[in-house]
């Protein structure tokens, strides 16, 4: 008897244990889903509205829309539905893409096959996330142009701090009339770590493309492989961007389709960029959006407004420099390796204007500011010959002051007309 009066108090124990373990997994998906879609925002690129919220014990859905934090030429409308279970929920949605109305009228009429699904799993105990998207293959017909999208994948991953992308692309080709661009397979790898309100984040990115193909009647010119890197990093101090192109051979198959026209790496630099002027050009956009209506693009006037902030960006002089320029041409029969910097003067940045650079003058303004200087190794004849420089001439020395170009200490000759 006593074992059998044991039997509902056990029971009623574990289906207490049970429903507070289920409520506290539903608390933990919506806490990481709030802290994920602030994680986003606090980059400054998105705008992030939950226009949807639905929170249950068992399930949970909602509707966020994803949209360029600087104008809305385009919406993505996320749907998810998620089944919280104690260690884990599992959670399915889809994902369709808007265009806006100004950018609908310019490109016309455009529908897709089927509005993509996703999945994915949020794991409650450890907070880490996991979203899988897969497209089927498709085409995308419009006023004469073709899309077709051959195999894409895509998978994120991580957790507070620290998440990572890998996209994945078999084939994608645009035709449109005479000309087409094919390229495939593409593989995106990024990996994005950052501390909270992404005061300070490093971003990696490694985007490998294996054949990129142009035909046009006038020009056939296909590239195989490319290889792009960026590092992206604020500090305390300054945003760093840093980037490699590595090109295995540009070929032209209809007039040399052996030769290489062109192959190497270049890799350079921009730092200086004020990370305390970034961080307010970011809440400014931030503040900008919450006051805006989320269909419609940024008010007007925004540049204005911004312009002081954005100025304020290039405060502590602003650097480029280019490390490596590595590049062979064996169907032209020269090799270029140099290298340089550029620099920005910032003094008085008051006198200069963001809004006003179509205007000749005040670009010529900007182009005062620069100074710098590059050296090409081992140049060619040939380039010394096209410079108006002596035959003998082996290293050509590039100097830019206040925006004006000098080779070898003679004025830059006028190359075109």
């Amino acid at each position: 008897m006593r074992k059998e009066r044991l039997i509902v108090p056990v029971l009623v124990t574990i289906a207490v244990i049970w429903m507070v373990a289920q409520l506290c997994s539903a608390l933990l998906f919506e806490r990481g889903l709030r802290q994920a879609l602030e994680d986003l925002e606090a980059r400054g690129e998105w705008r992030v509205t939950r226009t949807e919220s639905h929170q249950g014990w068992l399930r949970s859905s909602g509707r966020i829309i994803l949209s360029p934090l600087l104008g809305r030429p385009w919406r993505l409308v996320l749907t998810y539905n998620a089944r919280h279970g104690i260690l884990s929920t599992d959670v399915e949605g889809t994902l369709l893409p808007r265009l806006d109305s100004a950018l609908q009228q310019a490109v016309g009429e455009v529908s897709a096959p089927s509005v993509p699904h996703w999945e994915g799993r949020y794991h409650t105990l450890s907070g880490r996330s996991e979203l899988r998207l897969a497209l089927a293959p498709f085409v995308i017909q419009q006023n004469g142009r073709e899309l077709d999208v051959r195999g894409a994948r895509l998978r994120l991953e991580g957790s507070f701090g620290d998440w990572r992308l890998r996209a994945l692309l078999e084939r994608l080709t645009l035709t449109d009339a005479n000309a087409r661009l094919s390229l495939g397979p593409l593989e995106l790898k990024s990996r994005y770590t950052y501390i909270d309100d992404a005061y300070h984040f490093n971003q990696h990115d490694h985007l490998h493309l294996d054949s990129l193909t142009l035909e046009h009647p006038d020009l056939h010119v296909r590239v195989e492989p490319l290889d792009l890197r960026s590092h992206m990093q604020l500090d305390e101090r300054e945003l760093r961007l840093r980037g490699e192109l590595e090109l295995g051979s540009v070929m032209l198959p209809r007039e040399a389709p052996e030769t290489p026209l062109l192959a190497g790496t270049v890799s350079m630099e921009l730092s200086r960029l004020n990370a305390d002027a970034i961080r307010r050009v970011i809440r400014h956009l931030r503040q900008e959006a919450s006051w805006g209506d989320p269909s419609m693009p940024t008010a007007d006037g925004l540049m204005s407004r911004l312009e002081p902030e954005l100025l304020q960006v290039l405060n502590d002089s602003p650097r480029l420099d280019v490390d490596t320029i590595a590049l062979q041409s064996p169907l032209l029969g020269f090799n270029i390796t140099a290298d340089g910097a550029l620099f920005f003067d910032a003094r008085e940045l008051d006198e200069l204007s963001l809004q006003q650079l179509d205007d000749p003058a005040e670009r010529q303004r900007w182009t005062r500011r620069v100074d710098g200087d590059f050296t090409w190794y081992d140049a060619p004849t040939m380039a010394a010959l096209w410079l108006g420089l002596p035959l003998s001439t082996q290293e050509l020395e590039f100097d830019v002051v206040q925006g004006r170009w000098r080779i070898n200490g003679r004025p830059m000759p006028d190359l075109w007309p």
